[in-house]
C-alpha cells in the first residue's frame, strides 16, 4: 500500500500532467474556432456576455480583471467589428450596457459547433469504444474536480 508521502507525490505528478494537458485541448480548441482577427481578451469578453448576458464596460473589467481603459480599447474594438452593440443604461444613462450583436451570436455558434465537430471526430477516430467509455467516465471525474 502506498504511504501518504507518495500518494501525494503521484497526485502533484497527476495534477502537472493534467494541466499541460488541458493547455494543449484548450489551445487545439482555440485554434479550431477559427477566431480570426479577435484577440484572446476580445474573445473572453465576447463569451462572457454570451454567458452572463449584457454588461457595462465597468462591470466588464472587473470580471476580466483588466483596467477599464484597457477595456474601453476592447469594447471599442468589438463595437467596430459590429460584434457588439451598445445602449444607453436605463439606471445610469452615463453608462452603456453592451449586448452581443446577431451576427456575432451566429458567428459564436457556428465557432462552438465547429470545435465540438473537431473534437467528436476526433473522438470516433482516434479512441475505441472502450476507450470512448474510459473517456466518458473520465468526463465525469473531471466535472467533479471542477465544482
Amino acid at each position: 500500500m502506498p504511504t501518504a508521502q507518495e500518494q501525494h507525490e503521484h497526485a502533484m505528478q497527476l495534477a502537472g500532467d493534467l494541466r499541460i494537458l488541458i493547455g494543449k485541448l484548450r489551445r487545439r480548441l482555440r485554434e479550431e474556432a477559427h477566431l480570426g482577427d479577435v484577440s484572446m481578451s476580445q474573445a473572453s469578453v465576447l463569451s462572457r456576455l454570451e454567458r452572463d448576458g449584457p454588461a457595462t464596460a465597468s462591470s466588464l473589467a472587473r470580471a476580466e480583471g483588466m483596467r477599464p481603459q484597457s477595456m474601453a480599447a476592447t469594447v471599442l474594438a468589438l463595437t467596430e467589428a459590429q460584434l457588439v452593440t451598445g445602449s444607453p443604461d436605463p439606471a445610469d444613462g452615463r453608462q452603456t450596457i453592451l449586448t452581443l450583436t446577431d451576427s456575432c451570436r451566429a458567428w459564436i455558434a457556428a465557432s462552438r459547433a465547429a470545435r465540438e465537430d473537431w473534437l467528436a471526430r476526433t473522438i470516433e477516430t482516434r479512441l475505441t469504444p472502450d476507450e470512448v467509455t474510459e473517456l466518458n467516465h473520465a468526463v465525469a471525474l473531471l466535472k467533479r474536480l471542477a465544482q
